[in-house]
């Protein structure tokens, strides 16, 4: 019974509805960043990655740093691509992570996911942080790319991580994203809720990543509001979202 009262509740908050989806499937599915940041990941294995971003249809493969240029080649039609800068601790300098943003662009990069400086957001120091983010927006915009900044929500109180997703929503980030998937945990439906609150009535998107593995999964965080979904389960997430809506 309380396992139920909990399910009408949540289904009270969530912002979409799959009534209105004529193919949940492929709806969800281009939702997807088909991740490989796996630090022992072989150049063959990121090369997979690309090749079934293509073949599948996931919006976009998202690899590290150097692999860039590869995946520029390697990618087809509306398939994106997508890197990651200071990850995983977003500790480097600044001018670090601008040269890194620069270099991405320069290679063929769509997107970048940029950690924010976590020491100095849970240090108090939030408007250093955004500062740093606002070096980074500038250089992404003389490329006409997007911005996803990661605040890894494992590692913030539920008012901190409405105060830094609110304050980057105000900066003009294209997304806030809950995690890496290296922090000590990942998304959940409660770091959403708080972020869809802090972002609400702005242009900032959402992006949910880290310990998201099956179709229910995908389609839970769908239903609270996600505009993206980053994970390296995709080929398991659409096998478990074509048999579920086939039955």
């Amino acid at each position: 019974m309380r396992r139920l009262k909990i399910l009408i509740i949540m289904l009270k908050l969530f912002s979409r509805s799959l009534e209105e989806l004529e193919n949940p499937v492929e709806e969800i599915k281009h939702l997807i960043d088909h991740t490989n940041l796996r630090p022992e990941a072989s150049l063959s294995d990121l090369e997979k990655t690309c090749k079934e971003a293509n073949e599948y249809g996931f919006y976009a493969c998202c690899i590290p740093p150097f692999f860039v240029k590869q995946a520029r080649q390697l990618v087809r039609g509306e398939t994106k691509v997508v890197t990651v800068v200071g990850f995983p601790h977003g500790n480097s300098p600044v001018e670090a992570k601008e040269l890194e943003v620069k270099r991405a662009f320069e290679s063929g990069a769509d997107e970048v996911d940029a950690v924010i400086n976590i020491s100095l957001v849970r240090s108090g120091r939030i408007n250093e942080a955004l500062e740093e983010v606002k070096r980074l927006l500038e250089v992404t915009r003389s490329y006409g790319g997007v911005l996803k900044i990661i605040i890894e929500t494992g590692y913030l109180e539920e008012k901190t991580i409405y105060e830094v997703s609110k304050a980057l929503a105000a900066t003009g980030v294209h997304f806030v994203k809950t995690s890496t998937g290296f922090g000590p945990r990942g998304a959940t439906p409660e770091d959403i809720l708080i972020m869809r609150d802090a972002v609400k009535g702005t242009g900032t998107k959402i992006k949910a990543a880290g310990g998201i593995r099956t179709g229910l999964q995908a389609m839970y965080f769908y239903l609270l509001g996600v505009d993206r979904i980053g994970t390296s389960s995709s080929l398991q997430i659409l096998s478990d979202l074509k048999r579920i809506f086939k039955s």
